[in-house]
């Protein structure tokens, strides 16, 4: 990464990078994270809504959301090396999101959160990030 320019010239400092994927503990926490969430999905009467949204068979939708969840923590873009920018509200317009969706999914990944990250402050600051996501996917 090079760094830029400002306006008078002087080189400014690349963004540091997001201390969140050190702290979750690198890619096994975020396996079993998203290992937790699909298994809430699939458990949980409250995640049904949003389960019908997905197939039947989950890994490819576990391999997504783990190479998303990689680089949108602060580790290697393993989700925009293999499919391009994330483009997160255009990918998801197919698919019908209200709030009891937004609910559903947001319910499987707070429990997920809860079981596998056990600092409560960096367990905030994830959910609260979700939440400003779920929200933006919303298209109905």
């Amino acid at each position: 990464m090079t760094a830029s320019s400002d306006t008078a010239g002087r080189q400014a400092a690349p963004p540091a990078p997001t201390p969140h994927y050190a702290r979750i503990g690198g890619t096994p926490a975020i396996a079993r994270i998203v290992d937790a969430f699909y298994r809430n999905m699939d458990t949980l009467a409250q995640a049904a809504s949003i389960r019908a949204l997905y197939p039947v068979d989950l890994r490819s939708s576990r391999d997504v959301l783990y190479k998303y969840l990689v680089g949108w923590l602060g580790g290697p873009a393993l989700y925009v090396a293999e499919r391009g920018p994330a483009r997160l509200r255009q990918k998801h317009l197919p698919f019908a999101i209200g709030d009891a969706e937004r609910d559903a999914w947001m319910l499987c990944m707070r429990r997920a959160l809860e079981e596998q990250v056990p600092d409560p402050q960096l367990r905030g600051e994830l959910l609260q990030a979700l939440v400003r996501t779920a929200n933006f996917l919303r298209n109905r």
